[in-house]
């Protein structure tokens, strides 16, 4: 069970029968105010260290007051330390904790420092978008707390003084001796102990041992990965631990980001429980260790990025033919990948004519999506020519369209692509003349003498009759179509686009207009691809100039007849002629309308000379 309680506010009580704490008491001087607002262990100790004669007199102060709490937590070495030494470390350490003016929250502004009442060193404030105040990383708990002789605020930690750049962090700690190795061979040493305020994860040396030996010495040996690997360990401000909370989206110097999450009581960065030891302030900004290096896609082998996306499963089938050097390597490549989905029923088998086709997801150059365009040519490791399609709502290489954001690695770029690629073989009508599913559509066409044009280059999308949609016309309806050429090149010319329109480019609903002159609809129904409303037997066959559509009924062009055409006018004789007929009748039973019918025959006569 939840209990909610509530409590006056330093500084006020209750009265009775009334709501709330409306009584405000008299102001206190600083320590009186300490032992009220819950920092009675400051006040204990600003008395054994001499500090209580000058926060009880006169003066403008303010005093960063950590809580019961924060001394409780800190180690006894530490705390044997200060307590051993009250007169110069406690006192010293408080003295740390001041300020020798007024401070209000609203004068805590995010990035700025307090000069301390100790050798005037600074403070750092940070004051985050989502209102958390820190004070050298330690949590304003209890703010604006009046006294006096200046102002309390209660944090959560007891702060230390702070001298050391991010990079002498580096140089002094055991724990970083591989980062510290590292950051020389990036040449990071200057970024690192320069003014700014910077957040370093820092991976120690237990997260590089858990890299493959291989994996981090070819890091190690190649600068600019490893450049990129540590910015991405940078973050472009000073983040302590109690503003990176979960679902927050930091930037990285790489311009990469970091999702922060929570499991149980530790926070995560991109879903791994991996901060070891949090906010070691430096004079730039903030240091957090962290167990386990965090790796970004501009560092990664084009093998590293496929094993970790929604495209495992080709990169077996890569290893399986025999190609991962294309994928581990320094070769400058594009992977065009198909997703995990297209291998739902298994990987295909491995053979001569496999291994070709995986050649051929392989582009040469490597490539960013938002730079590819209509009608552009990829060069492929297997020598084939593939052709870039964009659409409205996809962007398509042959056959496949992109699925995914590609990732850009060291070297490779990676595409998710919705299905294997079928790279071109030869023009529309080689590709009917090689499948017997087309031999009668295939006389058809050189009957009608348009060979030469389904052989030409050019931009065709075909829906092609098979034999099947020939044999289940009437035969004497099919005699007389083969017969008559002129009719015959008619139909088949609505069956051709002259724009290519792959698969994966039709929505809902998608008008071509055919090379015969009206259009043809192309929709997608349950996963099935119609034109003008009959089911595809097979899409996406590729051609050097088009690709072809299977269909299995011959397509009939629209009516010519001008009455049931919708794009063209209507004759205003007979339009009037069929009013009239219509009235006539009615007239006969309302005498009311022979008026309107007696106009109408007049208009008849006006225009007999066009009849």
């Amino acid at each position: 069970s939840r209990v909610i309680s509530y409590e006056c506010c330093p500084g006020y009580e209750k009265v009775p029968g009334e709501k709330g704490c409306p009584a405000a008491l008299p102001l206190s001087n600083i320590y009186e105010t300490l032992g009220v607002v819950g920092s009675a262990t400051t006040q204990l100790y600003s008395d054994r260290s001499n500090l209580r004669p000058e926060i009880e007199g006169p003066g403008s102060f303010t005093i960063f007051a950590p809580s019961n709490e924060a001394w409780a937590s800190l180690s006894a070495e530490t705390l044997d330390s200060l307590v051993s030494n009250v007169n110069i470390e406690l006192l010293n350490a408080l003295r740390y904790h001041m300020v020798n003016k007024r401070v209000l929250t609203d004068d805590l502004k995010h990035g700025t420092t307090l000069n301390s009442m100790y050798q005037d060193l600074p403070i750092q404030i940070h004051h985050y978008p989502n209102g958390i105040v820190t004070v050298n990383c330690a949590r304003l708990l209890k703010a604006d707390h009046h006294a006096t002789n200046g102002v309390v605020h209660v944090i959560d930690k007891v702060i230390a003084t702070t001298t050391n750049s991010i990079q002498h962090i580096i140089e002094t700690e055991e724990s970083l001796e591989t980062l510290r190795a590292a950051v020389a061979a990036s040449d990071l040493n200057s970024l690192l102990e320069s003014e700014g305020q910077y957040t370093l994860l820092a991976p120690t040396n237990e997260a590089f041992e858990k890299i493959p030996r291989e994996t981090l010495n070819r890091i190690l040996g190649d600068p600019e990965a490893l450049r990129a690997r540590l910015n991405h360990h940078i973050l472009k401000s000073a983040m302590c631990a109690e503003a990176i909370i979960a679902g927050l989206t930091m930037e990285t110097l790489e311009g990469t980001t970091l999702d922060v999450g929570c499991s149980g009581e530790e926070l995560t960065l991109n879903g791994k429980p991996i901060i070891a030891n949090k906010d070691v302030l430096a004079t730039n900004g903030v240091v957090h260790f962290v167990n386990e290096l965090l790796i970004p896609d501009s560092a990664k082998t084009l093998f590293e990025l496929a094993q970790e996306s929604e495209v495992s499963k080709s990169t077996d089938l890569f290893r399986q033919a025999g190609l991962s050097s294309h994928l581990t390597g320094s070769e400058q490549v594009t992977l065009l990948a198909p997703v995990n989905e297209v291998f739902k029923d298994g990987l295909p088998i491995v053979d001569s004519n496999m291994k070709n086709l995986l050649l051929n997801h392989i582009v040469r150059d490597q490539l960013s999506s938002k730079y590819l365009y209509h009608g552009q040519k990829l060069q492929t490791l297997g020598d084939k020519e593939l052709r870039v399609f964009v659409y409205r709502n996809n962007l398509c290489i042959e056959n496949a369209c992109i699925a995914a954001h590609d990732k850009r690695g060291r070297f490779g770029t990676l595409f998710s692509m919705d299905k294997m690629l079928t790279p071109p073989s030869g023009s529309v009508m080689d590709v009917l003349k090689a499948d017997h599913r087309f031999s009668t559509l295939v006389a058809a066409i050189q009957s009608a003498g348009l060979t030469e044009n389904l052989n030409r280059p050019g931009t065709f999308t075909v829906f092609a009759p098979t034999n099947e949609a020939f044999r289940a016309m009437p035969q004497g309806e099919l005699n007389k179509l083969m017969g008559n050429a002129k009719e015959l090149a008619n139909i088949l010319k609505f069956h051709v686009a002259d724009e290519i329109l792959v698969s994966g480019a039709v929505g809902a609903l998608v008008r071509l207009k055919s090379t015969q002159g009206d259009k043809l609809e192309v929709s997608m129904k349950n996963n099935v691809i119609h034109i003008n409303k009959e089911p595809v037997a097979e899409s996406d066959i590729m051609a050097t100039n088009g690709v072809i559509y299977a269909v299995n009924s011959v397509l009939q062009p629209q009516a010519s007849r001008p009455q049931e055409r919708g794009d063209e006018p209507a004759d205003p004789a007979l339009e009037i002629f069929k009013q009239a007929s219509a009235l006539s009748k009615v007239s006969q039973r309302n005498p009311r309308l022979a008026p309107v019918y007696s106009r109408l025959l007049a208009r008849m006569k006006e225009n007999s000379g066009r009849f």
